[in-house]
C-alpha cells in the first residue's frame, strides 16, 4: 500500500506559513484550542504535535524560544520536570495507555527538526506498533488531533 487517506494534512499543505518558529507563533496567537496548547505555565507551555507518532503525542517547550537546554534557566528546568509526571498522569487517566516515551532532540545530528527546544512525550499502548509502519510505510493514528485535545484539556486543567 502506497498511500493512505488523511485529509487533515491538506491544511498544513495550503495553510500559511509563519514567518519564523511555528511554537512561538502559536503560543503568540492566544487561541489554545485552535492551537492545540494543553497548558500555559510560568516558563513553558505544553502543546499536541499536529503530526504525532501516536495518540496524544505532547511537546514540552520553554516560553522562550532557544535551542538548547544548555541555555535553559533553573526555573524552565524545574518546570519542565515538573510537568512531566503530570502529562504523563494525563495520560494515563484519559488514554489508559501503558507507557510513554519521553523523548529530547538536540540538533540535526540527534533528529532535532526544529530550532525551538522541545520535549516529546507519546503515550504507548501494548502492540501499538503494528504492520503499518513496516510493510505500509505509515503510522496509524485512532483518533482525530480535535478529540484528543478536548480529552486531555479536560485533565490538564485539573492540575494543580
Amino acid at each position: 500500500m502506497d498511500r493512505l487517506f488523511r485529509p487533515w494534512r491538506m491544511e498544513y499543505v495550503k495553510g500559511p506559513r509563519p514567518d519564523g518558529c511555528v511554537f512561538c507563533a502559536a503560543l503568540a496567537d492566544g487561541e489554545d484550542e485552535r492551537n492545540h496548547i494543553l497548558h500555559r505555565g510560568e516558563t513553558c507551555f505544553v502543546i499536541l504535535n499536529a503530526y504525532p507518532y501516536n495518540t496524544g503525542h505532547a511537546m514540552i517547550l520553554p516560553n522562550r524560544c532557544i535551542v538548547d537546554v544548555t541555555e535553559m534557566t533553573e526555573e524552565e528546568g524545574h518546570e519542565t520536570m515538573a510537568i512531566i509526571p503530570k502529562l504523563v498522569a494525563s495520560f494515563r487517566e484519559t488514554m489508559n495507555c501503558q507507557g510513554v516515551n519521553v523523548g529530547l532532540n538536540l540538533g540535526d545530528a540527534a533528529g532535532g527538526s526544529i530550532a525551538h527546544l522541545h520535549w516529546h512525550l507519546v503515550p504507548r499502548w501494548g502492540g501499538d506498533t503494528n504492520f503499518m509502519p513496516i510493510i505500509g510505510d505509515a503510522k496509524v493514528v485512532v483518533e482525530m488531533l480535535d478529540e484528543t485535545y478536548r480529552r486531555l484539556r479536560a485533565s490538564v486543567e485539573t492540575w494543580s
